[in-house]
This record gives structure tokens, sequence and C-alpha cells, in this order.
């Protein structure tokens, strides 16, 4: 009996780790002159064993489970020593039941970096204090990915996940790196990102995100009518949303129509020309940025 709870715990090793995330990290430097490029490529190297080799949840993962995302970091100036200034976009996705497809989750550009990083120094990071800006920036946006990964299966499931990411904001309120407070970057940064995903009034954006995904996309592969009319009641409940207007920058819709812009245009390709208008209307009034796409819904109208 032993011989064989050893041999199933040998089995279920191989196929389940802690590990959350299946991370690509890439490093852009080519701004930079003059400086030893090795750095850089070690830099990336670093980021990646420390976005994937640690258990952000706690929970045991298999392997194909594991949440996809991709962190590309644009190095644009070295302000000091081994200090350097940039942006980084941060996309997740999460797989569609019954498909081969794969939906964005987060597509987010953090314009507003600022780093330390030594060659061959350990990347350190307590969610206790701000230590390393570069390991709390990669910490947060972790958070941020595997919360909303968990709101897209169950009703608002990532909640201790933001929680986390705030307590990093809370932690870097005195750092004198940009982007972490509520009075910076016209309020579209790290503060007002995880704000707003646990504003009490902005709960309908996450719920909305599990009806999207869970009721809506996962059920299209069988009931693709059913499917898209989820889809569809999730965009009136954003509509709600924006008209009470929790606050004037409504950042939270935008986050979730730079993920789902394209993608929604897609979905009502098939769908009947009522329905396509009707659509329409909701999106050019909510998400104005996007209404040229969205145009492209009424068009070549066959039923």
């Amino acid at each position: 009996m032993r011989s064989l709870i050893l041999a199933l715990t040998s089995i279920l090793s191989l196929t389940a780790s802690a590990q959350d995330l299946r991370c690509n990290i890439s490093v852009n430097a080519t701004q930079i002159q003059g400086t030893y490029r090795q750095a850089f490529q070690t830099m990336q190297n670093d980021l990646y064993e420390f976005m994937n080799n640690r258990s952000w949840s706690g929970n045991v993962y298999a392997v194909d489970e594991r949440i996809e995302c991709n962190f590309l970091i644009n190095i644009s100036e070295q302000v000091g020593p081994n200090e350097y200034k940039g942006s980084l976009q941060v996309q997740a996705r999460r797989p569609v039941f019954g498909s081969s497809y794969t939906t964005v989750l987060f597509n987010f550009n953090d314009n507003d970096i600022q780093f330390t990083y030594q060659e061959f120094t350990k990347l350190d990071f307590n969610e206790n204090s701000y230590g390393s800006a570069l390991t709390s920036l990669l910490a947060y946006y972790a958070y941020i990915v595997i919360g909303l990964d968990y709101d897209s299966f169950s009703p608002k499931g990532g909640t201790e996940f933001f929680k986390k990411a705030e307590k990093i904001v809370n932690n870097a309120q005195m750092a004198p790196e940009r982007g972490w407070k509520s009075y910076e970057s016209s309020r579209r940064n790290r503060y007002w990102l995880v704000e707003n995903l646990l504003n009490p009034k902005y709960a309908p954006v996450r719920t909305a995100i599990y009806n999207y995904h869970r009721l809506g996309l996962d059920q299209m592969s069988n009931k693709v009518a059913e499917g898209r009319d989820e889809v569809t009641n999730s965009l009136l409940s954003l509509q709600k949303v924006y008209r009470d207007k929790p606050d004037p920058n409504l950042f939270l819709l935008k986050v979730f129509f730079d993920a789902k812009n394209d993608e929604i245009v897609n979905i009502y390709s098939e769908a009947y020309s009522t329905e396509k208008q009707r659509v329409y209307q909701i999106l050019a009034e909510i998400d104005q940025a996007n209404e040229p796409k969205y145009k492209k819904i009424t068009e070549d109208k066959k039923k």
C-alpha cells in the first residue's frame, strides 16, 4: 500500500505543481546605448524565474492549467547606476471551454515604471513591505492577472488576490517610484486599477466578467445563441455602470474594453440584424473610443 501511495504521489507531482503562471517575460532595452548588454538578458532570465517558480495563490495547478500571460518590459531610459525607466505591457489569456480558442482577459499598458536592477542580486519580494520596486511591480500584476482569471470562473472569485495587490499599493505609498499614488498618471495607474476592482460601485463590472466568460463564451461551443445572449447581458450591465458614473474616469470600463473590443466584434458577426443594431448602440455609448470598430458589427447584414 505504501508503495502504491508513493507511486501515485510521484505521478501527481509530474502533472501538478504549486506554480500559478505560465508567464513569458521579454525585456527590450534597444533604446539604451553604450551599456553592458548581457545584464538585460540576465534580467529577463531572473524575472522569468521570479514569476514562474513560485506559488502566488497557494493553490495547486496542473501544468496545462497555469494562467497564460505575457509581460513586456520596454526600457527607455537609464537614470542612474542600475536604475531604469520605461513601460510594461501585460496581457493575460484564458482558454474557452470546448474550443481551442483563448480569450484575452487583460491587456494593459503601464507607461510609468521605474526600478533598480543589479545583475546577480537575488530578487526578493515581501508582501508585508515595499522593498524592491521591480518585484513589487511584478507581484502586483501577478495578483491582478490571477484575480481576473478567478473572476472569470466564479462570481468575484478574485477578491483575495485583488486585496493582495491593494496591499502592495498601500505599502508603496511612501515609495519614490511613480504609479502607486492616487494623484499620479491622470488617475489611470496601479492605484486606481485595484481601487476600481475592489470598489462596490464597480461590482457589476466584475459580475459582467464572470457572465461574459463563464455563461457566455464557455457556452458558445454548444449553444451559440444562448452564449451570445449572456454576452449581451454582460454589456447591458456595463451600460448601467456607465450611466451610473461611479466616477468621471470609468477606468475599469476602459480596461475591460481594451481587452475585449476586437473579440466583441467577432462574437456578433453571425448575429441577427436586430441584435447587431442593439449591441452597436450599447457599445457606441459606453466605449466611444472604439466606436469605429463596433460599426463593423452592423455591416454585411446577413440576416
